[in-house]
C-alpha cells in the first residue's frame, strides 16, 4: 500500500471506525455484535499501525467491570435500577390496570371533542410515569384503544399517531431507563435528571392534548364523540362513599398522631397510611365497580399508588433512584396481587421478559464501553474537537448542530445506540462550551464554572432526551411504528401509521424548541428541590 494512504488511514482511524460502525448497524447485525466487533477490529488495527499497544485490550474488561468501583457497567449501583424498572413496567402491563384507567378516562372526557383520543393521551402520560418500557406501552395501548377508536369511526392516521406518540412518552417522563443510562454516561445525578424531565414531558403531553382538541373541534368527523349510551354506569352507592371516606380520614388521622409521637421514629407512618389507603381503594372499587366512584378508585388509584411509590420516594428524599426502582418493582407486584392477576405463570413470564431485555441492554452497554474506549485511544475525541474548530462555529451554532445530528440519527438508529455512542463524544464538547450559555440559563456571573457546566449538562441531557422521542416515531426505523403494526387490525396500513405520526413529530420539534428557548422549564424543579 502507498505510504501516503497508510499515513492518512492512521491519522483518521477513529473516523473510519465511526463509518464502519454505521455500516455494520445498517447491515442488520445485532447491535451489540456490530458495536463490539467494530471496537475489536479497529483496536487490532491500532496495534498493527502502532497507534495503541496490545496492553490497551486488558483495560477494556477493567472499564466494563468498573475498576474504580463506579464507572463500569458491572459495579455501577445506578444501573441496578434498569432491571427493576423493566420488571415494574412489565408487571404493570400484566396487572390489567390500564384497561380500567382507559375506561374511566373515556367516561370523564366523552363530552369533549375527540374525547377518546384525549383519553389515550392522558393515559399515555400516566402510563409513562409508571413504566419506561416503550414496546410494552405501545403494544398494550394499541390492543386496548385502537379497535375501539376504529369502531367509533376515528380517522385512522389520527388514531395511530395519537397512540404512537402518547405511548412513547415513557422514554422521557420518569422513571425512564433512558434517563438512567444518560445520567451514568454523563456522570450526572439520576434523581436531578428525573426531576428535570417532569416538566418537558408534561409540555409534550400538553402539546398533543391541544393539537387533538383543536383538530377534533375544527373537524368533528375525524374524531366522532362517543354516544351517550356508549358507557353504562350505575349510581354511586352513598354508603360506600361514606364508609370509604371514613376509612381514609381515620387512617390519615392515625398516621398523623403516630408520626407526631415517640412512636414516629420507628416507621414512616405516612407511607404506611398511603399503602393502607391503596388497599382500601382497591377493596371499595371492586365492591362498587360499575359506578363512576368505583371506576375512579380502580382506574386512578393504582397508577397513582405506583407513581407516588417511585417518584415520591425519590423526590421526597426517602430513597435513591436505585432503591426507588426496587420499591416500584415490589409495588407493581402488590398492584397485580390486589387486582387478582398475579400468579406463578404471570410472574415467570415477567421475570423471563425482564431477563431478556436486561441482557440485551447490558450486552450493548458492554460493547459500547469497548467502542468508546478504543475511540478515545485512537484520538477520536481530538479529531472531533479539531473538526469543530475547523468549522469555526459559535457555541449556539454548535449546539443547534449537535441537536440536528441527534435528530437525523433518530431516523436510522435506536435511542440506545445513539446515547451509548454519541453522548460520550458530545459531553466533553458541551462541558467545554458551557460558560457561553450561563446567561441564557439565568446564572449569575459569580457562579463557579463547575456549577455552570453541571447546569448546562442537565439542560443538554434533557434536550437530547426530548430529541430522542422522535427516534421511536420517524421512519424507516421507528420501532414504535413496527410494534403498533404488529398488533394492529389488518385494515391498518403502514402508510396510515406514517401519515399519522407526522404532526406529532412536528409537535416534538416544537417542544424541543420551547425547552431550548426557555431552559427554566427543565431546570426550575431540580433547582427548587436542591434549595
Amino acid at each position: 500500500m502507498p505510504e501516503w494512504f497508510i499515513d492518512h488511514f492512521t491519522e483518521y482511524l477513529a473516523a473510519y471506525m465511526f463509518l464502519t460502525l454505521a455500516f455494520a448497524l445498517f447491515t442488520g447485525l445485532p447491535v451489540a455484535v456490530g458495536i463490539g466487533g467494530t471496537a475489536m477490529i479497529f483496536g487490532l488495527l491500532g496495534v498493527v499501525l502502532d497507534v495503541v499497544t496490545i496492553n490497551e485490550f486488558f483495560n477494556v474488561p477493567n472499564r466494563m467491570w468498573g475498576g474504580d468501583g463506579a464507572s463500569g457497567a458491572i459495579q455501577n449501583p445506578v444501573l441496578v435500577a434498569i432491571p427493576c424498572f423493566i420488571f415494574m413496567g412489565t408487571m404493570f402491563e400484566r396487572s390489567g390496570v390500564a384497561k380500567d384507567l382507559l375506561h374511566i378516562l373515556q367516561v370523564m372526557l366523552k363530552r369533549i371533542p375527540g374525547g377518546l383520543a384525549l383519553s389515550v393521551t392522558v393515559m399515555g402520560t400516566i402510563m409513562a410515569a409508571t413504566t419506561g418500557i416503550i414496546g410494552a406501552s405501545v403494544v398494550m395501548m394499541t390492543l386496548l384503544a385502537l379497535p375501539t377508536m376504529l369502531q367509533r369511526q376515528y380517522n385512522m392516521p389520527l388514531a395511530t399517531g395519537t397512540l404512537a406518540a402518547s405511548a412513547t412518552l415513557g422514554i422521557l417522563i420518569p422513571p425512564s431507563i433512558m434517563l438512567v443510562l444518560m445520567a451514568n454516561l454523563m456522570s450526572i445525578s439520576v434523581g436531578n435528571l428525573f426531576l428535570g424531565a417532569v416538566a418537558p414531558g408534561l409540555v409534550l403531553s400538553g402539546l398533543y392534548f391541544a393539537y387533538i382538541l383543536i383538530v377534533s373541534s375544527l373537524k368533528p368527523e375525524l374524531a366522532p364523540p362517543l354516544p351517550d349510551d356508549a358507557i353504562q354506569l350505575t349510581r354511586t352507592n352513598r354508603r360506600t362513599m361514606t364508609v370509604y371516606s371514613s376509612v381514609v380520614a381515620g387512617v390519615a388521622a392515625g398516621a398523623w398522631v403516630l408520626q407526631s409521637t415517640a412512636v414516629g421514629k420507628f416507621a414512616n407512618w405516612g407511607l404506611i397510611a398511603f399503602f393502607l389507603v391503596f388497599l382500601a381503594s382497591m377493596h371499595f372499587g371492586k365492591r362498587d365497580e360499575s359506578s363512576i366512584f368505583g371506576m375512579i378508585l380502580r382506574g386512578f388509584i393504582p397508577p397513582v399508588f405506583l407513581i407516588v411509590l417511585v417518584l415520591g420516594s425519590i423526590f421526597g428524599g426517602w430513597a435513591t433512584p436505585t432503591e426507588a426502582a426496587g420499591i416500584g418493582a415490589f409495588g407493581s407486584m402488590v398492584l397485580a396481587l390486589a387486582n387478582g392477576t398475579l400468579n406463578w405463570k404471570v410472574l415467570r413470564d415477567v421475570c423471563h421478559r425482564t431477563a431478556l431485555t436486561t441482557s440485551m441492554i447490558f450486552f450493548i452497554f458492554l460493547a459500547a464501553t469497548a467502542f468508546a474506549y478504543f475511540f478515545r485511544a485512537l484520538y477520536g475525541e481530538d479529531l472531533i474537537i479539531d473538526f469543530i474548530k475547523f468549522l469555526d462555529l459559535t457555541p449556539w451554532s454548535l449546539l443547534i448542530l449537535l441537536a440536528a445530528v441527534v435528530f437525523l440519527l433518530g431516523f436510522f438508529f435506536d435511542w440506545l445506540e445513539i446515547t451509548l455512542i454519541i453522548l460520550p463524544v458530545f459531553t466533553p464538547v458541551v462541558r467545554e462550551m458551557a460558560p457561553a450559555f450561563a446567561s441564557h440559563l439565568g446564572l449569575a456571573a459569580d457562579v463557579p464554572v463547575k456549577e455552570v457546566q453541571l447546569q448546562v449538562l442537565y439542560w443538554f441531557a434533557l434536550l437530547v432526551a426530548i430529541n430522542l422521542q422522535t427516534s421511536f416515531l420517524t421512519p424507516p426505523f421507528g420501532f414504535a411504528l413496527f410494534y403498533m403494526k404488529g398488533v394492529a387490525p389488518p385494515e391498518v396500513k403502514m402508510q396510515s401509521i406514517y401519515r399519522g405520526i407526522i404532526p406529532f413529530v412536528i409537535l416534538q420539534v416544537i417542544g424541543l424548541a420551547i425547552v431550548f428557548i426557555f431552559p427554566e422549564i427543565a431546570l426550575w424543579l431540580p433547582n427548587q428541590v436542591l434549595k
